[in-house]
């Protein structure tokens, strides 16, 4: 019964394609003489005197308008009737068709032609009808008369089936298409293919990490751009301190000069160690963990350095956490040098648990963030306006480098509201709630 069934799927198809061929077949040979009829007629439109009354060729009907849309000639089941169509091809295209039910003085569903004639006048349009082609062409007593031999090609249209199921075109696309990106087209797309759910949902994964690695891409040429041009500004300013002295040694100040050249050589190396920081990150170098009491760390790094502005600890509990003891730090420094340098008079250093977090918040008393900066100022070398703006100090990576240190360490860093000034928590895992 199965070979029956599929025996019979085969004849089906068979006879689908053959009537698809035939039609195709009719539908050339109906476009044969639309193309015969404006062999025609176009040299009488063009050489003139066109006569009102055409002759018919093989096809149902023609009619010629001048440049301004009035019956210039026709066959005779048109002559003095209007136009049969007001369409034509639209730009630079010289052809177009349309099935028309019925078109404008004639019976029935005809395929009418549309052609652009240029002339010194203007555009002249001339319109071939000829019956509809059905898709499967006017071939039913042919289709009886050679549906004997259908059983004959059984098994050959069984092993074309076969093949046909394991069609590996979208595949040969997806492939062609990935062969030729490259990283200056990174926009493009392999194309996705309606049928094959298999095969479409790997187009469309493909797709998606070719989404990514353009966004990553596109981050990667930024950062770097920015890192350029940071790198530069210190150097061509020293360059030029040096230049100048060179050319006036004898009216330099060198001792001020030397100064001014170190604090350029000093941003170079806050920059280099900065962008080392990042490719460690980014490499996902490991983490030495161990259980720390992050109030005593928070509170030996605040009495170890000396601030511009006052430092006010809220440190009421010990909490522990599983950390990276510099790296921590450097979370703790970099945070302290951003409100340090944006604070008006004092800056907040708190420690607290909340529930299963360790939660350590730096305050200060400036300006504050806005809402719609407080994701932006974490990107590397992110500017924003002048009251923060890290050419105030700063080599613009510090917030970057601190919220990727607690990300790697499974916590969060960012900015929450506060009656003044910008407030910034790290959250990580208590180690009590860990173990």
């Amino acid at each position: 019964m199965a070979s029956g069934a599929v025996a019979a799927l085969v004849c089906v198809v068979v006879s689908m394609l053959f009537l698809l061929f035939t039609g195709n077949q009719e539908a050339d040979a109906a476009q044969g003489q639309v193309t015969e009829a404006w062999n025609q007629v176009v040299p009488l439109i063009r050489q003139g005197p066109l006569p009102p009354v055409l002759p018919k060729a093989d096809v149902e009907a023609i009619q010629v308008l001048d440049a301004h849309g009035r019956v210039a000639a026709a066959t005779p089941e048109l002559v003095g009737k209007p136009p049969i169509a007001t369409f034509q091809a639209i730009n630079r295209n010289v052809r177009t068709a349309r099935v028309l039910c019925p078109p404008i003085g004639l019976k029935g569903c005809m395929t009418v032609a549309s052609y652009k004639v240029y002339q010194p006048q203007g555009v002249w349009l001339l319109y071939v009808t000829v019956p509809v082609v059905p898709w499967y062409g006017e071939t039913a007593a042919l289709l009886l008369a050679i549906g004997v031999s259908f059983v004959a090609t059984t098994l050959i249209t069984a092993w074309v089936f076969r093949d046909l199921t394991k069609a590996v075109g979208p595949v040969n696309a997806i492939r062609a298409e990935l062969a030729e990106i490259t990283a200056t087209d990174l926009d493009r797309r392999v194309p996705v293919p309606r049928k094959y759910e298999e095969i479409k949902s790997l187009a469309e994964t493909v797709n998606d990490t070719l989404d990514r690695l353009e966004g990553a891409y596109t981050r990667l040429r930024r950062f770097t751009a920015d890192a350029s041009h940071d790198l530069r500004t210190p150097i061509t300013g020293m360059r030029a301190q040096l230049e100048e002295a060179l050319l006036h040694p004898r009216d330099t100040d060198w001792p001020t000069m030397t100064k001014a050249v170190l604090t350029g050589v000093d941003r170079l190396q806050g920059i280099a160690a900065d962008l080392l920081t990042l490719a460690e990150l980014d490499a996902h170098a490991p983490i030495c963990r161990v259980p720390t009491d992050l109030r005593q760390l928070v509170s030996a790094e605040l009495d170890r350095r000396v601030y511009r502005k006052e430092i006010i600890k809220d440190l009421p509990e010990s909490v522990l956490v599983d950390c990276d003891r510099l790296r921590i730090t450097r979370v703790l420094v970099n945070l302290l040098d951003n409100a340090e340098r944006h604070a008006i008079s004092q800056i907040t250093v708190s420690v607290r648990t909340d529930r299963a977090s360790a939660v350590m918040a730096v305050s200060d008393d400036g300006a504050g963030i806005a809402a719609e900066y407080r994701e932006m100022v974490f990107d590397r070398f992110t500017r924003l306006d002048a009251a923060r703006n890290r050419d105030a100090g700063g080599t613009g990576l510090g917030l970057a480098i601190a919220k990727e240190i607690a990300e790697a360490h499974g916590g969060t860093l960012t900015i929450e509201d506060s009656e003044r000034g910008a407030r910034f928590v790290l959250r990580l895992p208590v180690l009590d709630a860990r173990v």
